[in-house]
């Protein structure tokens, strides 16, 4: 199977494909599939990286990306539980071609105008308790459940996950680079990154990297790595309530204070200090 472009396995005649992910990690290499994806967090926790946008994910989250929008779930490293998805695969054409330009279904317009950039409800039980009925659902009560769910995430408060929107597919070799770039980054940015370590991952000369990472995610490198340290400060000022600002900072990248409090303040907008206190407010 292809990491990027990504076949969504399903049966010939299946028009929604219904799957359920329960193991200690998501599926974490950078992908692509032409289907939406609508997904309930059941268990677990992590960041997830949409788009050109570091988010973070946990229970309770329903979660969708829009056709061919670049994803990948990296689970928290110390959850100790199974973690437990939900998720509906469709597209836009799956019941035909002008099935969702129908009168009747113009509420749920919007769902496909918010699905482009990805999007996330951080809790809805109504859309909670549709999902955790599939499992013993038929086909018909799975598509009767995926028109409820649509609806019920048009009036529902939501965050979206990207502000870039992918206008083309990668190829094989580009999104087999980017993937690369992706999983070093992930794998590696508690410790120093320099630009021509990157490069050589990519397998590119330092300048054509950098414009090549700009012009497929709308920032440059460096601003994707310390978004990716931030995010991962934020959970541990979260999680770990024994760990000094100072402790945190060095297990997400940072060597020096100043420098993550510059950082953390630039993405987050505010300093960490501020944030661990209303975090525990």
């Amino acid at each position: 199977m292809k990491i990027l472009p990504f076949q969504i396995p399903k049966p010939k005649n299946d028009a929604l494909v219904f799957q359920e992910n329960i193991e200690f990690a998501f599926y974490n290499k950078l992908h692509q599939h032409k289907e939406i994806q609508i997904s309930l967090i059941v268990k677990g926790e992590g960041t997830l990286i949409v788009g050109d946008t570091i988010n973070n994910y946990e229970a309770g989250n329903i979660i969708v990306f829009g056709s061919n929008l670049p994803h990948v779930f990296e689970s928290l490293e110390n959850f100790t539980e199974e973690s437990h998805m939900i998720t509906l695969f469709f597209t836009e054409d799956s019941f035909g071609e002008h099935f969702f330009e129908l009168q009747e279904l113009n509420e749920i317009n919007l769902f496909f105008k918010q699905a482009k950039h990805g999007f996330k409800i951080v809790s809805d039980e109504s859309i909670a308790k549709l999902f955790l009925k599939l499992k013993k659902a038929t086909k018909l009560e799975r598509f009767i459940s995926l028109l409820q769910i649509l609806k019920k995430t048009t009036s529902s408060n939501y965050e979206s996950l990207s502000s870039f929107i992918y206008e083309k597919k990668y190829t094989n070799n580009e999104g087999n680079r980017m993937r690369n770039v992706f999983e070093f980054t992930m794998n590696n940015f508690s410790h120093e990154i320099t630009l021509d370590e990157v490069s050589r991952i990519a397998n590119m000369t330092k300048n054509a990297f950098c414009k090549y990472f700009k012009k497929r995610t709308n920032k440059s490198y460096f601003r994707f790595l310390n978004e990716l340290r931030v995010e991962n400060a934020s959970k541990l000022i979260i999680s770990n309530t024994d760990l000094t600002l100072a402790e945190i900072a060095y297990k997400s990248g940072f060597n020096n204070i100043s420098n993550f409090n510059r950082q953390f303040k630039n993405i987050k907008k505010m300093n960490p200090s501020s944030f661990k206190k209303n975090k525990n407010s």
